[in-house]
Formats: C-alpha cells, structure tokens, sequence
C-alpha cells in the first residue's frame, strides 16, 4: 500500500493537523515508511507464541470480584456541600 500527497493531506485533516502543502511530500514519505514497517511486522511468524504481559514470564493476580465495602451513601454524601436525593447537588454551569 502507498500513501500519495493527496492521502496525506486527507490523514492531516482527519486528524485536525495542519500542514503545509510542501511539507505534504515528507509526510506521505513518513506515512510509506511507517506501513513499511508494518508490513515487515505481518512477515513474522508467531504461530504457537503466546501473548505476554511482560517480558518475565507471569501471571496477573487474580481475585474474585465481590463488593466489600458498600452501603455508605449516606457517610459519602456527609461531604458534600450539597445533597440532594442520594446523590452530590453541583452548580449550573453550562446554560
């Protein structure tokens, strides 16, 4: 896949950047670079190798996903400024 000037100046926009139309050039040439690359990426065979977490063989902790610490609306609320009907009351600040 190759990235012309006029795809380059449509990624620019997409993604709200401006750039100037002579330096459109160099940014297709960065964009064909990076594909590049991206390709030699596909070439890689990783048949058989498992995703790692980190680079030293581990396993994440698990536990078990249970509530241990509810039923303190009304503490929480004790805090705020102003409450009203279980929740935190804020000021308007958009019209």
């Amino acid at each position: 896949m190759s990235i012309d000037i006029k795809t380059a100046a449509h990624v620019a926009k997409l993604a709200r950047i401006r750039v100037e139309e002579k330096d459109l050039p160099a940014l297709a040439s960065e964009f064909n670079t990076i594909l590049g690359f991206i390709e030699q990426l596909n070439e890689v065979d990783v048949d058989g190798v498992e995703p790692m977490v980190s680079v030293t063989p581990m396993r994440l902790k698990r536990r078990v996903d249970e509530v241990t610490d509810g039923n303190q609306q009304a503490k929480i609320l004790s805090n705020a400024p102003d409450a009203r009907e279980g929740f935190f009351a804020v000021p308007k600040v958009v019209e």
